[in-house]
């Protein structure tokens, strides 16, 4: 094992003859691009319906109960939250790339349920699988993007992450808005839905499994340590450690303000007169704004600590929240949902880069399992 003038740990890696495992974004800068692709496709496909479905549960379903409405994105949060726990433990068994493959399988079928739809109860079973996709894929990426950096650049790590995806939320959001203008609700989110899985599915093949990067990092191999139970991994999470249960909670409240922004605030558009396509624009502000500026914000964590960006983050999204609430129409609208972009690029990849940090005090197993949890609380 050797530590080049760049400061990245290298070793043969087991079985590799003459190949070497090496930490850090500029030595894996080709794969780490592969997975910033492939995530981007990832936020594409949630993006797709951000803007539509809650219309078409109103439209072509007549769904008049807001509870019912909502359905769908608690379905969604439900079973990302229980493919995020799942993501984390079969990262433990390093099998990160079988791990994404299989998230993207959950999605292939998602576009032909939408198109196809006998009844909102269909559509509510499609964000059930985009949910495990999403957890499945998404937490996998982030997982292996750690991975790649090793323990300098998590925070700038994290926002390139996380700017793929959103970036692609935010776009798809507007793809969608003006395909159902063309196709339908329905057929402006399936067709593209198809192709955005089909792809991602693709390059997903292309992804090399990150686990010897990880055992290097940790030295757990070397030390024979045993990865801990899942049951002390809740528990830490929960109440043991003060600092991952506070980034936990932290997560489950950026997640509630994401769950009204997708499930309530297009409902809130449309119906004060909106059209499809400022309403689906709107959509897309939030995100796109989250998206860009985590570019700065996740390697500003690296710098000024975890802490500040997430409660800064947090006050100014409440403060966002409260004035789309009282504001009326589309310029207000859209300077509240930038401050409210602009907030959460401050709280995620910071809060993300914190569980890293956290977890990796403990070791290999400690690292993926909590990244799970950790998500997987977030999503609750």
């Amino acid at each position: 094992m050797t530590t080049s003038r760049f400061g990245l740990i290298h070793r043969d890696a087991p079985g590799d003859q003459g190949g070497s495992v090496v930490l850090g974004l500029r030595a894996n800068w080709q794969q780490f691009t592969l997975l910033v692709v492939v995530n981007a496709f990832v936020g594409a496909m949630v993006g797709l319906e951000r803007s539509v479905l809650p219309i078409i549960a109103t439209e072509e379903f007549h769904v008049v109960s807001a509870t019912s409405v909502l359905l769908f994105v608690a379905t969604f949060g439900f079973t990302k939250a229980l493919s995020n726990l799942a993501s984390g433990w079969l990262a433990d068994r390093h099998a990160r790339r079988r791990t994404l493959l299989a998230g993207w399988l959950f999605a292939l079928p998602v576009p032909f349920l939408i198109l196809y739809a006998q009844s909102w109860w269909w559509i509510v079973a499609a964000n059930g699988l985009l949910g495990i996709n999403q957890g499945l894929a998404w937490s996998t990426t982030v997982i292996m993007k750690i991975d790649l950096v090793g323990p300098m650049r998590r925070g700038l790590a994290m926002g390139v992450n996380e700017f793929a995806g959103y970036a692609a939320v935010a776009g798809a959001s507007v793809i969608s808005g003006f395909a159902a203008s063309q196709y339908g609700l329905r057929g402006g989110t399936a067709y593209p839905g198809f192709i955005i899985a089909v792809a991602g599915l693709v390059l997903s093949w292309m992804v090399r499994d990150t686990a010897d990067h990880v055992r290097l990092e940790s030295g757990q191999a070397a030390r024979g340590l045993e990865p801990p139970q899942l049951r002390a991994i809740l528990k830490r999470s929960m109440w043991a450690d003060a600092g991952l249960f506070s980034v936990s909670q932290a997560g489950l409240v950026n997640n509630l303000n994401d769950g009204l922004a997708w499930g309530i605030f297009p409902l809130l558009f449309v119906a004060s007169g909106l059209s499809l396509r400022e309403t689906s624009v709107l959509a897309a502000v939030y995100p796109a704004t989250w998206s860009i500026l985590q570019l700065a914000t996740g390697p500003l964590s690296d710098h000024w600590g975890r802490k500040a960006p997430i409660v800064v983050g947090m006050v100014l999204q409440g403060v966002a929240l409260v004035m789309v609430g009282l504001s009326h129409g589309f310029v207000t609208w859209m300077i509240a949902l930038v401050a409210l972009g602009i907030g959460t690029a401050l709280v995620y990849p910071a809060l993300l880069a914190a569980v890293g940090d956290i977890a990796h005090r403990g070791g290999l197993g400690n690292r993926d399992r909590l990244c799970g949890v950790d998500k997987w609380k977030g999503a609750r």
